[in-house]
């Protein structure tokens, strides 16, 4: 069933979900009923071929559940790995990178906090929308902290990360 469309139905029909594994219900070529759907891609995320597609786990576990594909899912904690459905919530693209860790090159500590070799103050800068704001130059780290913190909680909401 090459032109298969996947709908829940049809998930449910191939697997059997578990604290965010998926297992295969029947056995059909390498896919062993009993075993584990999938393996994990070179970016991190567990994914799954079906009918010579492959499909991101969390996203064929996110319809199976609620019968609909948003524009993006996002993991709740930051885990790529981490699939169990109350880990997952629809997001939109904007969302999603509220939800991203700070770089593993920030100097800072802080995520958007930079020092500023000429005016020898932190810098606290923050995006929504696809738009960078600029919070203000601070003497103080702690304080350029608290305003980005702030900032992050009341524009980014529920997908706030301050990590």
């Amino acid at each position: 069933m090459a032109d298969e469309i996947i709908t829940k139905e049809y998930l449910e029909k191939l697997f059997h979900y578990k604290d965010g594994f998926l297992y295969w219900k029947k056995t059909k070529g390498p896919a062993k009923a009993g075993k584990i759907a999938g393996r994990i891609s070179t970016q991190g995320y567990y994914q799954v071929g079906i009918n010579y597609k492959v499909y991101a786990k969390h996203r064929l576990i996110f319809l199976m559940h609620h019968g609909y594909l948003p524009i993006e899912v996002d993991h709740k904690d930051g885990n790529k790995q981490n699939n169990r459905i109350e880990n997952l919530r629809a997001a939109t693209s904007s969302q999603n990178s509220f939800n991203k860790p700070k770089k593993s090159t920030n100097k800072s500590g802080v995520k958007g906090v930079n020092w500023d070799k000429g005016s020898s103050q932190w810098i606290a800068r923050c995006e929504v929308d696809k738009k960078r704001y600029f919070l203000g130059r601070f003497s103080d780290i702690k304080e350029a902290e608290k305003v980005i913190f702030q900032f992050r909680n009341q524009y980014h909401g529920s997908f706030a990360n301050n990590n």
